[in-house]
């Protein structure tokens, strides 16, 4: 058995994958009046503009919840500061709101935007489970060890095999 840093143990997500999961994503959450959609930025952002639409959702906000800090063996997640809110008057509790993220990993962001709209649906392309209660609707699940690399966090250069050395 190999030692590996959690985040090598990757899923790599290219535009495309993302298109095709994030559209999979809005057929699920078709049939419902939704009144608005909220993405969580950042990763919320791209998801939630295929599933509005998708959707033919027009009214779309967000809210900004700070809660990864650093970059590689340093990232963590930190104490959770809601950096901007939605739209107080078009929010309520959350009714007929559609919350669209990239991810819901240990769930704590989710939780936060569940107690402040309750009955927002809550909705994510990827989830992990320590995290998947947190969320209503999401398209595939990877294990809580695997780190997602999603399409604006790569860039294109040789990568070393799994196993071997070409």
């Amino acid at each position: 058995m190999m030692d590996r840093l959690p985040h090598e143990k990757g899923f790599h997500v290219s535009w495309d994958q993302l298109h095709r999961d994030a559209r999979a994503l809005a057929w699920r959450l078709d049939g419902t009046p939704w009144r608005a959609v909220v993405a969580v930025t950042r990763g919320g952002l791209v998801p939630a503009m295929i599933v509005a639409r998708e959707l033919d959702i027009r009214t779309i906000d967000t809210i900004s919840i700070r809660s990864y800090k650093g970059v590689g063996n340093e990232a963590g997640q930190g104490q959770l500061e809601v950096l901007k809110q939605p739209d107080a008057e078009l929010m309520g509790d959350g009714e007929g709101i559609l919350v669209v993220d990239d991810l819901v990993d240990s769930g704590r962001t989710l939780e936060l935007i569940h107690q402040m709209y309750p009955k927002a649906h809550l909705a994510t392309v990827y989830a992990k489970p320590k995290g998947k209660p947190m969320v209503k609707s999401y398209v595939t699940e990877v294990s809580q060890d695997t780190w997602i690399f999603f399409p604006w966090d790569m860039a294109l250069q040789y990568v070393q095999p799994f196993r071997g050395d070409d």
